[in-house]
């Protein structure tokens, strides 16, 4: 709930970029890594009694922490300290000196909590295998609880507040139960020199310390993978990062605690650990395979065609959408990762019951191997994540990790299972060259053939230009449809309209690029000097170029090569909080209210940010398809239009000169319409003929009618 809920709050600090969110869970688990390695550390100090006792403490302070962390992250930090969030290296250490506290306390709770039930190394298996298992679900609950109950139904500040409640509780019940048992607690035991081990045991524990580093590494790139597939997959909202999460612990938990049952009757660990790696990343990489190359009309895998192939997405918590939703945020999810979580799962039982030799080093040894299990998740989730797929793509990457499974298949070769090892190698060879071409892969998630499109893949997302049923080329980005080519229709008027009701836009800011249509139509204005697009997909703007070099479509090629236009990679609205440059008109082109963080641009907060950034008489301007979005943008700007039957609104700081004959005049001088054409002028004529004035005179709409921040409530579908 913790990691939902404050990775929300911190990529509004450092934006929501590729390398921001990296950083922030970069940052996350480095905590929970050191917390691990110094939990560890304490344990072999205290007896069982004292180390439960430890562990209720860190509990009640991670709750301290938690129930402050709204007013921390939020009030503090990104409203009063923004400044220190730039450039992205300083922001990822502040995000790292942010985290650090909770996350380190955080990762010390399950070598104290294994210091206190490891009371027989022969049964530690078991008893790790239950404790971790238990913990496990604990946790996907939490990462399903967070955005699909508690960020609805109460905001970003109730989940955290939610979270350290349960936080306290479990602190209060530790410290209840290390108050109880008297006598039957045991003594306190010490170590034997050297930690009670042999200097064979000690190789075989660091050799240990490896290879759950290395299963780290495959885990983490592998959720990494998993979340862009689903990502696309699901075309993207606030509920696909939570359902991952949810699904992936899940998996894990039910693996560990099936193999605890078990794990004490293993007499070779090493084997069936190597084995189940093997496994996994096998089914990952099958699984991707059979998607990609079976026919589009086989059974299951018809209705996920048809929907990939549509422009619209299921809004989840609509009316009669349960059945879609079910098929994508459950079973698509236990399809693609389910298996696998759960061999990752039951290799942590058998962790234990090789490496676990004396209950008094039991919580030493739980967090050294948890620390390294992090920071090889850590540099898997950096070197898939940031580096792999900006170079090689998704597709690349999948092959990368079926390399680790080749590794611990030759690993494997030592133990004596030979002919099964030869194998499993043998099998992730074949699926190494069975892993489709990227184009392929995206094509077939976007419900389309790879000769359809052109796709750009980099470590932002997934960049497509796919031909549409309709006729013509939607433009995709991670699965959503944003919009289309040729130019025409809602983006031409949302683009052009506020460039015609301001008298001489000079300099303009629009927030995405989708297919460029509004951007250009934004430029119409001979009086303009410059456009300023902020497009967070990296592969976009190549997209673009690409397609325009192959049709030679002239309003996008006049576009691109426009001087006045200027594409930046970056946030939008951190790149607007961050400088103090100052627009004649600011607009964010049209994104769906539901998809992920599209709340970070539709709430109060963004809209008060672009009404600072405005030159005397500037124009904001937004799509408004919601009410919510209605009343947000009228609480904030004073002086407000709605044009096409309000479904865009014009707001300024200071009173509109609402004159239709003289926008007119403007929309039909001969340079306005050589640049639109006939076909745009009319369009954007039909939106200006239907405005209506919207000024309301200081009134607040109800909080429960706006977007907020940490509380965007049509993102989440929240109820009114």
């Amino acid at each position: 709930m913790y990691q939902v809920a404050w990775q929300r709050i911190l990529a509004l600090q450092s934006g929501v970029g590729i390398y921001s969110v990296a950083a922030i869970v970069a940052a996350f688990m480095l905590g929970l890594g050191a917390g691990s390695y110094g939990g560890g550390t304490l344990s072999v100090r205290l007896s069982p009694r004292a180390a439960l006792f430890a562990f209720a403490v860190v509990e009640l302070a991670i709750g301290a922490f938690g129930a402050i962390s709204g007013w921390l992250y939020y009030d503090v930090l990104y409203l009063r300290a923004s400044w220190l969030y730039t450039p992205l290296w300083r922001a990822a250490l502040v995000h790292l000196g942010a985290l650090l506290p909770p996350t380190f306390l955080m990762g010390m709770s399950l070598p104290l909590l294994a210091r206190a039930t490891v009371l027989d190394s022969r049964t530690a298996g078991r008893t790790l295998g239950v404790l971790y298992g238990i913990n496990l679900l604990g946790a996907a609950l939490g990462a399903a609880l967070a955005p699909w109950v508690l960020i609805r139904l109460y905001g970003i500040r109730g989940a955290t507040l939610g979270a350290a409640a349960l936080s306290l509780f479990a602190g209060a019940t530790g410290l209840v139960a290390g108050t109880r048992g008297g006598s039957e607690w045991p003594a306190m035991t010490r170590p034997a020199p050297g930690g009670g081990s042999s200097d064979h045991d000690t190789r075989a524990f660091r050799s240990w310390v490896v290879l759950y580093a290395l299963g780290g590494f495959c885990a983490l790139s592998l959720e990494v993978v998993w979340f862009r597939l689903l990502d696309v997959a699901l075309k993207s909202n606030a509920f696909t990062f939570g359902t991952l999460l949810c699904v992936y612990l899940l998996g894990s938990a039910l693996g560990c605690l099936t193999a605890a049952a078990r794990a004490d009757r293993v007499a070779r660990p090493l084997p069936v650990f190597l084995a189940l790696q093997c496994g996994l990343i096998a089914y990952a990489a099958l699984v991707v395979v059979l998607v990609v190359w079976l026919p589009s009309d086989t059974p299951v895998l018809r209705w996920y065609h048809e929907y990939w192939a549509g422009s619209l997405h299921v809004r989840v918590y609509d009316r009669n959408t349960w059945p879609g939703t079910l098929r994508l945020y459950a079973l698509l999810p236990l399809i693609l990762f389910g298996p696998p979580t759960f061999l990752m799962g039951a290799s942590f039982p058998l962790l234990q019951r090789a490496a676990q030799d004396d209950p008094a080093t039991a919580g030493r040894k739980v967090g050294f191997l948890q620390a390294a299990n992090i920071a090889g998740c850590v540099a898997g989730s950096l070197a898939i994540g940031l580096a792999a797929l900006g170079h090689i793509g998704t597709t690349g990457a999948l092959r990368v990790i079926l390399g680790g499974g080749i590794v611990f298949a030759v690993l494997g070769l030592a133990t004596g299972w030979r002919r099964s090892f030869a194998g499993a190698a043998l099998v992730l060879l074949i699926l190494a060259a069975a892993v489709p071409g990227e184009g392929r892969l995206w094509m077939r998630l976007l419900g389309r053939v790879e000769s359809a499109g052109v796709v750009n893949e980099d470590a932002t997302g997934v960049a497509a230009v796919a031909e549409m049923s309709s006729g013509g080329h939607g433009v995709f980005v991670n699965g959503k449809h944003h919009s289309t080519i040729p130019f025409g229709g809602t983006h031409t008027r949302l683009g052009a309209a506020p460039a015609i009701v301001h008298p001489a836009p000079q300099d303009v800011a629009i927030i995405g690029l989708g297919s460029g249509d509004t951007a250009w139509a934004s430029a119409c204005r001979p009086e303009t000097r410059s456009v300023t697009v902020f497009e967070i997909s990296g592969g976009q703007p190549g997209l673009l170029a690409e397609f325009a070099a192959r049709t030679r479509y002239p309003p996008l090629v006049s576009f691109l090569g426009d001087p006045r236009v200027r594409i930046l990679v970056e946030d939008g609205r951190r790149a607007l909080q961050s400088s103090a440059a100052q627009y004649d008109v600011i607009e964010a082109d049209a994104l769906w209210p539901s998809v992920a963080y599209s709340g970070n641009l539709y709430s109060e907060e963004f809209f008060s940010m672009c009404a600072r950034r405005l030159k005397p008489g500037g124009l904001v301007c937004t799509w408004a398809p919601t009410p919510r979005i209605y009343s947000t943008f009228v609480t904030v700007m004073p002086y407000v239009i709605g044009l096409g039957d309000r479904q865009v609104l014009v707001g300024s700081n200071e009173p509109l000169d609402v004159d239709l004959p003289a926008w007119r005049v403007r929309l039909d001088s001969p340079e306005v319409r050589a640049y639109l054409g006939d076909e745009g002028v009319a369009s954007t004529d039909w939106m200006l003929e239907r405005l209506q004035a919207l000024h309301r005179s200081g009134r607040r709409e109800p909080e429960r009618d706006r977007n907020r921040d940490l509380f965007p409530r049509d993102e989440f579908n929240s109820p009114p």
